[in-house]
């Protein structure tokens, strides 16, 4: 059996999700597939322990697509961008303040099981939107009429538009022959929540040192207690230690690069972790395919660009799904050129920040704590550079 549709989209994380309900809530008939259902419970086997800040334009895009009045009540702001060299003696300290260039929080952060829940919820209630999880690609021939898709379930789809986002080992990508450059840091992320004595007061803190940034993301209280999420970047062998560690020993070494700016963190999650790498496909698009989100682009988690940039994708992918031209050559090429510029630029930046949080040369960190106090001290320099990670430049 065939089954039409406008457009499919692979891969249900949360970009694959937005993107199902950004399309739906447009009018386009959507087919979901995935090999595997969302998780969509804290406790769940499986739950990605990991946050994200929604930045203004990604607020603006769920929106449009009914998801944000679900995500509202769910959301600690972020007001505040606190940046600590605390290689520095003494700590080099710098707060970006939302209130210079906006009237509204940088973003609003959100655990991603909780996400892909109201998401989720957002979908089942649009007609427009077929999920199909339990189903991967298996098979992929694009034509000039249309792309034909068959699922490992034996099921093929047609489809005048073919929407990849499943991540940054793309099974769409290598389906079409797209290559891909990776970058490995030698890096791992733990990923957990803490909660804490002193309220966070809507700041996220980025500490740096050496081995990578160890981040501090608000997250609404619950029964009384102040928490936060935790990133924390450091060298493979460093974190494989650290995971190993049993709770007590763990909680004093986070204490220690935590520097006390929230006073004495107390673990209250599980510990995951994540490998830290880049990845960047050779390019966007092909006949009736366009590569979105970590199946085109994925990077440190820094600055909350990871996501935030693929949201920039599904925006401008739906701005060019006009009728009659889903799909067409011209729309394809159209979505290249407008998403490949700001990709490339926001990678660019994050491989620079990530590298320079790395150093453990003295030169290079005395080099990081000034580029820190010129970019915030210059008012130009720091709302320019405020805008351009908000994506409003």
């Amino acid at each position: 059996m065939l089954i039409e549709t406008d457009i499919l989209v692979a891969g249900a994380g949360p970009a694959g999700l937005a993107a199902a309900c950004v399309f739906g809530a447009a009018g386009h008939r959507v087919t979901l597939v995935d090999p595997a259902a969302p998780i969509t419970g804290e406790d769940d086997p499986g739950a990605d322990l990991r946050t994200t800040a929604l930045l203004q334009p990604a607020r603006d895009l769920l929106g449009q697509a009914g998801v944000w009045d679900r995500l509202a009540p769910h959301a600690a702001e972020l007001w505040t961008m606190r940046i600590i060299d605390a290689a520095q003696t003494p700590p080099v300290s710098r707060d970006f303040q939302a209130r210079d260039i906006s009237d509204a929080p940088f973003g609003w952060n959100f655990p991603n099981w909780l996400l892909r829940r109201e998401m989720l919820a957002t979908l089942n209630d649009l007609s427009t939107v077929t999920p199909r999880f339990g189903t991967g690609v298996t098979g992929l021939l694009c034509r000039d009429t249309e792309a034909r898709v068959t699922l490992s379930d034996g099921t093929r789809i047609a489809a005048q538009l073919v929407v990849a986002c499943d991540g940054k080992a793309s099974p769409l990508r290598a389906l079409a022959g797209i290559g891909h450059r990776t970058v490995r840091y030698g890096q791992t992320a733990l990923v957990f929540a803490v909660a804490h004595r002193v309220p966070h007061d809507n700041v996220s803190t980025e500490i740096h040192k050496t081995g990578g940034p160890f981040t501090l993301v608000p997250l609404p209280d619950r029964a009384g207690q102040h928490r936060s999420a935790i990133v924390w970047m450091d060298s493979h062998a460093e974190q494989a230690r650290r995971a190993a560690l049993e709770e007590t020993a763990f909680t004093a070494e986070m204490n220690a690069r935590a520097v006390d700016v929230l006073g004495p963190l107390t673990l209250i999650s599980g510990r995951a972790s994540w490998p830290i790498t880049s990845v960047v496909a050779e390019r966007l698009a092909d006949r009736r395919l366009c590569l979105a989100a970590e199946a085109a682009h994925g990077m440190p988690p820094i600055g909350a660009q990871g996501l935030n940039t693929s949201l920039k994708d599904i925006a401008a992918l739906r701005d060019l799904c006009r009728p009659g031209e889903i799909g067409s050559a011209a729309m394809t090429r159209a979505y290249a050129r407008r998403r490949t510029p700001d990709i490339l630029l926001r990678m660019t930046g994050i491989d620079l920040l990530n590298r320079m949080s790395i150093a453990q040369n003295s030169l290079a960190q005395r080099a990081r704590g000034l580029g820190v106090a010129a970019f915030h001290d210059i008012p130009p320099v720091r709302r320019g550079l405020m805008r351009l990670g908000l994506g409003t430049v």
